[in-house]
């Protein structure tokens, strides 16, 4: 069990650090291309230098995601053989894609970078648009191979293991198409939420800077339809979570007993003893309708479940809250910013709005690293969900 707990704490402290650089990666070059794109419209030179600045401030930060990712890649084959050695002919396919997508970020970056003066304008601007989309499909590929995880398919179970594989059912299992919608929103309303806290957290000192004012529209053009339709996805999620993984889904909402008419719980702190959530908010009915559609729905508590295979119900249930809080919040501010911008008023003058956007600059990054732990810790004790346990996939240690 040593072993187990060294191999996932050093697995979750990398995967923390490494989730930062890959989100950034997704959403700075988005910013990048729309500033150089204003820059060609209207010939403002502001324009011109936020697109070289976020430029730099992509390829520091790519370089930085290379490195820990490529730990990543020795962790997987170092700490988990077992599972590599299972998994590896299924996830293979979508790693060696998002090498590719790697490799072409990495290739358009540097004709972004030394291509200023000495190819056409529209070709500099391609290329940076390659850049965020390479960037956006390396994110991709990667959590379709966690998607795969959660959901495993394309392949069939002989004396235990796995056999008959078809990689291309495995990249369509039920879990991609929700994650991948879920991360790639969340990467966008990330960064672009950092970078507009930022710049918000300037302007209250300096109200007429025209450099932060036009970096902030541009955060908030990225940021607030992203964080606005993050619900959407989530939802999506949580449905297929609730239908694919019950006991990870009785687990986010502390759920103990099987019933009908399940209410959804806001905060509380589970009482493992007692089976049961205290300090909650109850809404009637509210579980059983975001689950399944229906108020009467009927949803699996973890009784249900061997105790050796529930989640850590508090982790997973704390993370799953933050998550939410975050997440509900960065949509309050949104739709306060798009108000503010329908009724054609200065957001760069609101000081309150301000004030707001500064207090986001990290909620974004806290809600992915929450929701990451929703995901892995969820999971648990299933590296592949249903077909290995954790402990199986571990490097065992001599005594």
């Amino acid at each position: 069990m040593s072993d187990l707990l060294a191999a996932r704490s050093q697995m979750a402290m990398s995967l923390a650090f490494h989730i930062i650089f890959a989100v950034v990666g997704i959403g700075l070059p988005v910013l990048m291309v729309i500033a150089e794109r204003r820059w060609q419209k209207t010939g403002d030179p502001i324009y011109l230098e936020l697109a070289k600045r976020w430029a730099k401030g992509t390829a520091i930060l790519f370089a930085v995601g290379a490195v820990s990712g490529t730990v990543l890649s020795f962790e997987l084959g170092l700490l988990w053989p077992a599972f590599m050695e299972a998994a590896g002919p299924i996830i293979g396919m979508p790693f060696s894609l998002e090498g590719f997508a790697f490799f072409t970020e990495a290739i358009f970056l540097g004709v972004y970078l030394y291509g200023w003066n000495r190819i056409t304008p529209r070709a500099h601007l391609w290329a940076g648009i390659l850049v965020a989309v390479s960037g956006a499909a390396s994110g991709v590929f990667v959590v379709i191979a966690n998607a795969w995880m959660n959901a495993p398919t394309g392949f069939e179970l002989v004396n235990g293991r796995i056999a008959n594989v078809d990689p291309i059912a495995g990249m369509m299992n039920p879990m991609a198409f929700q994650q991948t919608l879920h991360m790639t929103l969340a990467a966008l309303a990330a960064t672009g939420f950092a970078v507009a806290g930022i710049h918000a957290f300037l302007l209250l000192f300096d109200r007429d800077n025209a450099f932060h004012r036009r970096a902030l529209s541009i955060a908030l053009l990225v940021s607030a339809p992203a964080a606005l339709l993050q619900p959407v996805s989530g939802d999506l999620s949580a449905k297929a979570v609730a239908r694919l993984q019950p006991a990870k889904f009785a687990a986010m909402e502390a759920h103990f007993r099987t019933g009908t008419r399940v209410p959804l719980l806001i905060g509380g702190w589970p009482d493992m003893d007692k089976g049961e959530t205290a300090y909650a908010i109850r809404i009637p009915g509210g579980l059983s309708f975001l689950a399944f559609g229906d108020f009467d729905a009927e949803v699996k508590g973890l009784e249900e479940f061997p105790r050796g295979e529930w989640p850590h119900v508090p982790i997973v249930h704390t993370a799953f809250q933050i998550m939410v809080a975050l997440g509900t919040y960065l949509v309050l501010v949104s739709l306060w910013a798009a108000w503010v911008g329908w009724r054609r008023r200065d957001v760069g003058a609101d000081r309150r709005l301000l004030v707001a956007l500064a207090l986001a600059t990290p909620m974004g990054f806290i809600a992915i690293e929450a929701g990451w732990t929703v995901t892995e810790v969820g999971r648990q004790p299933w590296i592949i969900y249903g077909v290995m346990r954790t402990a199986d996939a571990v490097t065992p240690m001599p005594a």
